[in-house]
Formats: structure tokens, sequence, C-alpha cells
């Protein structure tokens, strides 16, 4: 699990000199593309994501455990990928290679054309925030920061004007179906409801990837196929990659790849 100070370092990047005039075109262009751009062509799609024989290995004293063996994947730009498999499969752990929250043992891992696992921490930490969105299963919200707020914090990390901020969270509340809970602490919003926050908070500032473990698990019907339309739709629209950690049979017809996982190995994808 990851606590809300780890959340925090995830989101910083040190050293940063935000520029607001970039960030707040780059958001009026977003919104643009969503309702003015067709559909991606598949054949015009470059891979977003792509790793190779990625393996992951544990090590606690002198013990070791290999979590994940010879992995292949390649997402391309706007699509929707899942990683579907029992429990203790690597799905997770995949994901946060994927995410750049954990570096792989061995292997490849190139993200916008770029490989993360040469980068430093510094040059990483500044890749995850302005390229990649989390969606955690256990929400990790700011306890003492209310919806808004929760959404804010990255917002002006991301180096938007002051003045956007408050606006533009209210934006991805009313897109999750939160505009009424903006005020609202997590401790007074339901599971449910502090997902759908969490949702919100990934959305900040558009990103070209989204790394989603479980996103739709404390949702109830109508919430999660709300959020998984939200979801499609900025894959769709905008260009944006989406990978879920799923056992949600729901989600298995929007999407564009499934991959399996067991004991650690890709068994097959389609």
């Amino acid at each position: 699990m990851w606590s809300t100070t780890a959340i925090f370092k995830l989101f910083s990047s040190p050293n940063r000199k935000p520029d607001a005039a970039e960030s707040h075109a780059r958001t009026a262009s977003s919104r643009a593309r969503a309702t003015d751009e067709p559909r991606l062509a598949p054949l015009l799609r470059s891979p977003a994501i792509a790793c190779q024989a990625v393996e992951m290995t544990f090590q606690s004293g002198q013990q070791s455990f290999q979590a994940l063996q010879g992995i292949d994947l390649e997402v391309k730009s706007g699509e929707v990928q899942l990683l579907m498999g029992p429990s203790g499969s690597g799905k997770t752990t995949l994901l946060s290679i994927l995410g750049g929250l954990l570096t792989p043992t061995k292997g490849s891992v190139r993200l916008l054309g770029q490989e993360i696992t040469s980068m430093s921490r510094i040059q990483l930490s500044r890749f995850r925030l302005q390229n990649i969105g989390f969606i955690f299963q256990k929400f990790n919200l700011f306890p003492a920061l209310n919806a808004s707020e929760n959404v804010e914090v990255v917002l002006k990390m991301k180096g938007m004007e002051s003045k956007q901020v408050k606006h533009q969270a209210q934006i991805l509340l009313e897109e999750v179906g939160l505009a009424d809970k903006a005020k609202c602490l997590p401790r007074d919003l339901s599971g449910g409801q502090q997902q759908r926050v969490a949702i919100a908070r990934a959305l900040a500032g558009r990103p070209k990837l989204i790394m989603a473990d479980e996103p739709t698990a404390a949702l109830d019907s109508h919430n999660g196929h709300a959020v998984i339309e939200l979801l499609c739709e900025l894959a769709k629209q905008e260009g944006c990659t989406v990978v879920m950690v799923t056992h949600d049979p729901r989600i298995m017809d929007v999407a564009d790849q499934i991959a399996y996982l067991e004991d650690g190995i890709l068994m097959r994808k389609h």
C-alpha cells in the first residue's frame, strides 16, 4: 500500500520550474481535442508503452522471489490495456513497473519513446508528474484535504495558474459525478466516492498515460460504468493510453488488449 506521503513524493518534481502558460494551453488543447478529433486510426498509433524481457525479483534476506519472468508487452497510444489473472500473478507488480514506480531487475521499459529504466530519480519524478496519472486501489487521498483540494494539489504541482486550479478541479469532480462533494473530507465520503476523487486526481492535467489498479473495485454498477466510459473517452478521443489491473468482467468488452498473467508469466494476449 502506498502512503499519502509516498503519493506526495510521487507527484513531486524536484527543482522543477513550472510553466503556467504552457500548462494552461495544454489543458485547453486537450479539451478541444476531446470534441474535435476523430478516433485515432489504429495503423497510425505509435507504441506508448513497450517493455521487453522484463523480470522482477524481490530479495528478503537469503530468500528471493521472482515476481515476473520475461514479460514482453506493447501498448499503442489510445488503447485500453487490461492486465488480468489470479491474485499473486504479478499484475500489480507489472503495473508498478510500467508506471515507473518500480525498477525491474532486468529488461527494458519505454514510455512515450523514452527508456525510463535509465532515468535518474529526478528525471523519473518529472516524467511521472507530467505524463502519468495513477489510480490506486486504496485511494491514497490526503485525509486533511477536501475532495477539491486533493485534486488541486496535483494541478498546482503541474504548474497550473492558481486562478485556474479551483475551476479545473471542479470540472474534474463533475466528470466523476462528485460536484456536490467538493468540500467534503475523505472521512465523510463513501469508499466509492473516495475512489472517484482519486480518479479525478489521476485525470488532473490530462496525462498521456493512466495506470489504474482495480479502478472500479469500490464502485457500484452505475458509477463503475461511468468511470469506464470516461477512461475510454480519454483513450479514444484524446489518445491517452490506459493500463488497468482488474478482475471486473464489465471492463473486458471495452478493452483493446487483454493480457493474462499467471505465476509472473504472461500466458496469453488477445
